[in-house]
């Protein structure tokens, strides 16, 4: 069946403004890191997608890893783009990023500039586009000059091959080195992609400061702690659960008593504002405006729609958020 978006698909989504940019980003976008890959249901992936773009998730983040095997999320979504999506191209923001191992031999990885480059061309062939909407160093490179890195993004914007550019996971400091290069070379830094969640705090120690005073977005990465600030693990570790798998991001050994104790009372607070604590904890990745777009992942329709949700009550009592640091720090 010919897919058709949603004629009301952008009046409940919140979008906001990337910093000091002209872009606007939905405050929750999708990222294909897990369920998109050649091993997972396309037609479930399909679904997703779909029904994020008629829920007003205009925001779309990829990788050149992502799968398994590497490359196949974007060649997935490369074809949704060639089936479903190519009469809204323009209505879309596609991301993806390079610096993890992607392939053999000394240049397949890291942040040199015969890697960045080359693994671009890569991606867009995979999804058969002539550009990006925005390129990531996807980490920060330790053996690698940090003006080649940032000297490959600009190239590949004055290349056409990318409209703006990111970085991703990168420290503090060096993200203030970053800034400064790319002004000087006229390409600003668009957007960092920083891990953040009510259990990983560590982008509140100065990062959000630097961003905040340069201008740059943005978008928290495992908002939801790889699903520990849900509701799936209250009453221990499902089978089916991302702790309970093997080689997964979140191993059992972080499901402690302690990280479960706080999650029930982070349950509770959630319930008393009428939502579940995914919500929550995407409404307080979300709270002071200081990150542009929450980063979701989903294995199924139900979990963007309830995600989604959480726009409609993103404010927080001053009780609440007392309450909630008691719990974080205790």
């Amino acid at each position: 069946m010919t897919y058709k978006a949603n004629d009301g698909r952008y009046k409940e989504m919140k979008y906001n403004r990337v910093g000091r940019s002209g872009l606007l980003l939905p405050a929750i976008s999708l990222g294909l890191w897990h369920n998109f890959g050649g091993v997972d249901s396309f037609e479930n992936g399909r679904a997703m997608l779909r029904r994020a773009f008629d829920l007003g998730i205009t925001h779309f983040d990829l990788a050149n890893n992502y799968g398994p095997p590497p490359g196949s999320a974007e060649e997935m979504f490369g074809k949704i783009l060639k089936t479903d999506f190519a009469p809204y191209r323009d209505e879309l923001v596609i991301s993806t990023k390079a610096g993890y191992h992607m392939w053999d031999g000394p240049y397949g990885e890291w942040g040199s500039k015969k890697y960045l480059i080359a693994s671009l061309d890569q991606s867009l062939k995979r999804m058969g586009l002539d550009y990006v909407d925005v390129f990531y160093s996807h980490r920060p490179d330790p053996n690698t000059p940090l003006e080649e890195t940032m000297g490959a993004l600009d190239q590949i914007v004055r290349q056409g091959k990318a409209l703006y550019v990111g970085i991703s996971s990168y420290d503090t400091e060096q993200t203030a080195e970053a800034v400064k290069i790319l002004n000087d070379l006229g390409t600003p830094l668009l957007i960092h992609q920083p891990s953040y969640s009510m259990f990983n705090r560590w982008i509140e120690n100065g990062l959000l400061d630097v961003l905040q005073e340069n201008g740059v977005g943005s978008i928290a990465f495992c908002p939801l702690e790889q699903g520990l600030l849900t509701n799936k693990y209250i009453s221990g570790i499902p089978t089916d659960s991302r702790a309970a798998k093997a080689n997964t991001f979140l191993s059992e050994e972080r499901v402690t008593e302690d990280v479960i104790s706080k999650v029930k009372q982070l349950n509770e607070i959630a319930q008393n504002r009428d939502q579940n604590l995914a919500q929550m904890a995407l409404a307080w990745v979300l709270r002071e405006g200081r990150v542009t777009s929450a980063l979701i992942g989903a294995s199924k329709v139900s979990q963007i729609e309830e995600n989604v949700a959480t726009l409609h009550h993103l404010e927080f009592s001053n009780e609440e958020l007392s309450q909630i640091e008691r719990i974080l720090k205790g």
